[in-house]
């Protein structure tokens, strides 16, 4: 539903945070090799130990192995205490026989990996297209700065595509492993994020190709996320002292139609760009 108040968070709450003079946390990063991910090795290597999972071999130590592949990846799992899961089929317009080993099969592998080798916690990177036919529906008016509509957590789901079922998928397993085999999980709706920061792009999803120039510019003025606030966004979802928790990641951009009160409150993420208005 959209709203323009401050609803109730997706969160449980009763788990503590570690002392600050704890070692620094290991973390796996799948898909470490991408847009994302490149930017979690960038900004946070100081802060976390980071390791690799890829599918290919990089540049940089990694884990190479398919996600689809369960007693494959397991060994990068061990001795880790979170991980962050970026590895999937990506695009909005992904076909299912790439959507359904990488983002269902895939996705199930790293959690049930995570469960057996004892991780504490998975950030799993959801996506906004969960709730996507919000934003179709409602184009291009919800992008005017006078618009008041905000869409939060609490709103229903509708996929606009099989790339966000899938993400909807990963959400309800991320809940699953939660509630029966004691993992704590993050699931972040993360908006755009460019490997070249471009906060002025024209690019948009497949199914909003119809947007005019200016149109696509008001469109990413609103759901644009900087590489630096994205990686903030998930060591925020690493430590946050929840057990649970779903939210949306943007930056702190002029006009904002998917609610970063979540984010704030539960994870403690305050971003520090905003796009152009």
């Amino acid at each position: 539903m959209a709203t323009t108040g401050n609803p109730e968070p997706a969160v449980d709450g009763g788990f503590s945070v570690a002392p600050a003079n704890a070692p620094r946390k290991r973390v796996l990063v799948t898909g470490a090799e991408g847009t994302i991910g490149t930017a979690v090795r960038e900004f946070l290597a100081d802060r976390f130990d980071l390791r690799a999972l890829t599918r290919q071999p990089v540049s940089f130590a990694s884990h190479v192995a398919d996600i689809a592949d369960l007693d494959a990846i397991l060994p990068a799992f061990a001795g880790i205490d979170a991980v962050v899961h970026l590895a999937a089929a990506s695009s909005v317009s992904s076909p299912w026989d790439e959507i359904l080993p990488d983002n269902i099969v895939g996705t199930y592998n790293v959690f049930e990996a995570a469960a057996r080798s004892g991780v504490s916690r998975v950030v799993y990177a959801s996506s906004n297209h969960v709730i996507g036919m919000d934003e179709i529906d409602n184009a291009p008016a919800l992008y005017e700065l006078s618009d008041p509509r905000v869409f939060d957590e609490a709103s229903e789901p509708r996929p606009d595509s099989l790339y966000g079922v899938s993400k909807l998928f990963g959400e309800a397993l991320a809940r699953y492993y939660v509630e029966q085999r004691g993992l704590t999980a993050v699931c972040l709706r993360i908006g755009t994020v460019r490997a070249d920061d471009d906060a002025r792009s024209l690019d948009v999803p497949e199914p909003l190709e119809s947007l005019t120039p200016d149109q696509r510019r008001q469109r990413i003025r609103a759901t644009w996320l900087s590489r630096r606030d994205c990686a903030e966004l998930i060591a925020a979802a690493i430590d946050a002292p929840v057990r649970w928790a779903v939210a949306y990641g943007i930056s702190n951009n002029p006009r904002q139609f998917w609610s970063l009160d979540g984010a704030r409150r539960l994870l403690g993420f305050h971003p520090r760009d905003s796009a152009p208005r």
